[in-house]
């Protein structure tokens, strides 16, 4: 069987774009240009209650890619987890057409973001966009694919048609399984993990793969390189956990 290594990225790059709002109550005001930064500028925005005391995630899929709800649900427990929010976490799930395309370069993700998305912060209240597409990512190669890329500060990717492709077949990780494990990797790179927002409070960062835990048991632990590292991070037939050093990071930023 040919060996695939797998990758999930961070987008540092930041894009600045018109986008379209939601109507909001004559008391809201909101600002684009916060859900515009580099990735983990917001942890502890995210973290804490201390500017924020809710969170909306806007979930948007390409029709016929949409994440399963076992993902969602384990993906708001993970939220719930480490995050004070004591209005709540909320969830707003929404299909959209497929632009046809095959391959999506990281600009035209952003562009597909600024074109579809609703939800941004209020004065109270953070939003996250969460992306499923139907394509793969022009840098994936014969040997190396991309399942996701956190490249916003409330923005991450997941190339749902990718996930699809490598679960739920003989020898192969459960779909849903393979979606948490994804997107809360992701998602830990937006709460500004490893190193990236949320300061260190030990030296676990991996120096071969930055932003990445050192620990092997790790959610953040990058594993890429053994060719078939996703399955062996969800072959006990759970989701991986954040190890404890990625948890001091995050009490330490606001966190739980």
């Amino acid at each position: 069987m040919k060996k695939v290594i797998v990758i999930l990225t961070i987008g540092l790059v930041l894009f600045v774009s018109c986008s379209k709002d939601d109507a909001l109550d004559a008391s809201e005001t909101i600002n684009p240009v916060t859900n515009k930064q580099t990735t983990g500028s917001s942890s502890n925005d995210l973290l804490s209650d201390k500017k924020f005391a809710s969170m909306v995630v806007e979930v948007v899929y390409v029709q016929g890619f949409e994440p399963s709800t076992t993902a969602i649900n384990n993906f708001v427990s993970f939220l719930n987890a480490r995050t004070y929010k004591p209005n709540g976490i909320s969830i707003v799930k929404r299909a959209i057409p497929s632009t046809g395309k095959a391959t999506f370069t990281d600009k035209e993700i952003v562009a597909i973001e600024d074109a579809n998305r609703t939800k941004f912060n209020t004065s109270n209240q953070i939003a996250v966009w969460l992306f499923f597409t139907d394509g793969k990512s022009i840098n994936d190669t014969s040997t190396s694919v991309i399942l996701g890329t956190a490249y916003r500060n409330t923005s991450l990717v997941i190339y749902e048609q990718t996930v699809q492709g490598l679960s739920d077949s003989p020898f192969e990780p459960n779909r849903s399984l393979l979606e948490t494990t994804v997107i809360s990797h992701e998602f830990g790179h937006i709460l500004g993990l490893t190193n990236l927002g949320a300061p260190l409070q030990s030296n676990h960062e991996d120096t071969s793969h930055p932003k990445h835990c050192n620990v092997e048991s790790c959610l953040m632990y990058w594993s890429s390189e053994t060719g078939h590292g996703i399955a062996n991070m969800v072959s006990g037939g759970s989701a991986p956990q954040l190890d404890a050093q990625c948890l001091a990071d995050l009490r330490a930023n606001g966190g739980k």
